[in-house]
């Protein structure tokens, strides 16, 4: 079969942005070259609804082995009792978690995406604010922080049913232990959605959700460094709230009806070359240089975080217990669409971001959101972390000046050359 150049080509281009270029979006990790070669597998070919051992398909036994592997790591490396590696995403990992234990039209209660929470916390444009009633916690104006307060008052105004914690945009710890009391005052199960520090918190950097949160659902990529994809899982395994019972007449575990709602509830075949990746993930995750990678990872944010606020910057809530952080670029009369437009041009990449209590329009924002784990995956440090401040502040200020951006592009260039990326040829042999 003739090679697809046109297809390969581009990747080829995607592959040198990736090489010469600052990825500082939040979300966005590199991966290793197993992990690439396991998802880029035979594993690609295999249909395998249900679950090991209780397929739908014959010739299972393999990608069986490879799904209860991950499954296995997965559960050592968060000390959970049952998990499922199965979703898509993240995105569709909250969606079973909901069509599991909520009925169309109860009420939820979620962390404001305006303040830096996530579409699947009960966004009116997501399918969580349109099936459920979604109810809103935020954060403080002054600090930038979550009082939990607050939080206990408005949940026991709103009466959930689903507490909802995790955010895409929030730079600080989560008291898991103070949400699983207002959880339990008002009869809610409590969710964390961990999608963004899963890595650190799996490197026991940061609380655990575990120990207090009815379920905790990731996603796979971000911190935790494993391809794109999302998790399902539960300290302990618990007797349904709602009664449901098997044929039997027996009480449902929670497991069965995340399972269930899982496959068939919210999707088909599980992508088993991408469950294969999360098996090797988790398998690098486990290893002692992932707790030394996930350190230096909030090290670096916090010199970043340190570096921006002495240059003048504004950071929601002064600074980062995490990965990430998110600035409100006002206080430089700055847009967040201005400025991820001109970092693009000296090969920075950042996102912009809505900021808590924002006055322009979410294709425009107010802020930008920067994040240290691909960074930290290239071997760069706290000093690098100045440096990349020093880039990314002196673009801004020459944002109208084509010739200083392009010799600011110049030395993006030089300067990430000195932490290779990729050992092996990629995606494109």
């Amino acid at each position: 079969m003739k090679r697809d150049t046109q297809v390969f080509d581009i990747i080829e281009k995607e592959k040198q942005r990736q090489v010469n270029g600052l990825e500082l979006i939040a979300s966005e990790n590199f991966v290793s070259q197993q992990v690439m070669d396991a998802m880029g597998s035979v594993m690609t070919n295999k249909y395998a609804e249900g679950l090991p051992g209780k397929r739908y398909y014959g010739g299972c036994e393999f990608v069986d082995q490879t799904e209860n592997l991950a499954i296995q790591r997965l559960k050592e490396l968060f000390g959970a009792a049952w998990a499922n590696v199965q979703p898509h995403s993240g995105a569709q990992a909250n969606a079973a978690v909901m069509l599991a234990v909520l009925k169309p039209g109860d009420t939820i209660m979620g962390f404001d995406l305006s303040h830096g929470g996530h579409l699947t916390h009960g966004s009116p444009v997501n399918y969580s604010g349109k099936l459920y009633r979604p109810t809103f916690y935020g954060v403080e104006k002054e600090s930038g922080r979550i009082d939990y307060d607050k939080l206990e008052a408005n949940a026991k105004k709103e009466q959930p049913k689903l507490l909802i914690c995790g955010a895409s945009a929030y730079s600080r710890d989560w008291d898991y232990e103070r949400l699983r009391s207002i959880a339990d005052q008002v009869g809610a199960l409590l969710l964390a959605d961990i999608s963004h520090p899963s890595g650190l918190i799996a490197s026991k950097l940061l609380e655990d959700p575990m120990k207090h949160c009815h379920i905790v659902t990731s996603t796979t990529h971000k911190t935790l460094r494993g391809p794109r994809g999302g998790i399902i899982m539960m300290g302990q395994d618990f007797e349904n709230p709602f009664g449901l019972t098997n044929p039997k007449g027996q009480i449902r575990p929670m497991s069965a009806l995340l399972d269930s709602a899982v496959f068939p509830g919210t999707q088909g075949g599980p992508l088993e070359h991408v469950i294969a990746a999360k098996a090797v993930a988790f398998g690098e995750a486990l290893q002692p240089e992932f707790r030394s990678y996930s350190a230096q990872v909030i090290k670096n944010a916090q010199a970043m975080a340190a570096e921006f606020v002495k240059r003048g910057y504004h950071l929601i809530s002064g600074g980062t217990d995490n990965h990430s952080m998110l600035i409100d670029l006002r206080s430089k009369n700055l847009t967040g669409k201005e400025a991820e437009n001109t970092l693009i041009q000296v090969d920075i990449t950042v996102n912009k971001n809505m900021v808590p209590f924002d006055d322009k329009s979410p294709f425009v924002t107010s802020g930008m959101r920067l994040g240290t784990p691909a960074v930290s995956t290239r071997g760069m440090r706290e000093s690098d972390m100045v440096k990349i401040v020093e880039l990314i502040d002196e673009s801004l200020k020459q944002k109208e000046n084509p010739d200083a951006l392009a010799e600011i592009k110049g030395e993006v260039n030089r300067f990430v050359s000195a932490f290779p990326l990729f050992a092996e040829s990629v995606a494109t042999s």
